[in-house]
């Protein structure tokens, strides 16, 4: 078996997992920023709602991809809580981030 894969004392796994860790980290944030974004593009580009073809069409608010992204977007909130309850806890101990 590898060093790699016997946990050898090569050095390199605990780098590998800490960039691994950043790279989950940096996407667990990326989704509601990404989600909002892409509500707002279709909203402005307008997303050709394929439902004003149909003559069964419903009119009911929460068609249509902007509402989707909308709640994609909200869903996908609990990083950005979770980082700003974590900061606001820091900061009222006086502790320090850099």
């Amino acid at each position: 078996m590898s060093q790699s894969c016997s946990g050898g004392s090569g050095g390199g796994a605990p780098r590998r997992n800490e960039a691994a860790r950043q790279a989950a980290n940096a996407l667990y944030l990326a989704a509601a920023p990404t989600f909002a974004a892409m509500a707002l593009l279709t909203g402005v580009l307008g997303g050709g709602s394929p439902d004003a073809l149909c003559s069964t069409a419903s009119a009911s608010s929460l068609d249509g991809m902007v509402p989707m992204y909308l709640l994609m977007s909200a869903f996908h909130l609990a990083p950005w809580l979770k980082l700003m309850s974590s900061r606001t806890r820091m900061s009222q101990n006086g502790v320090s981030r850099a």
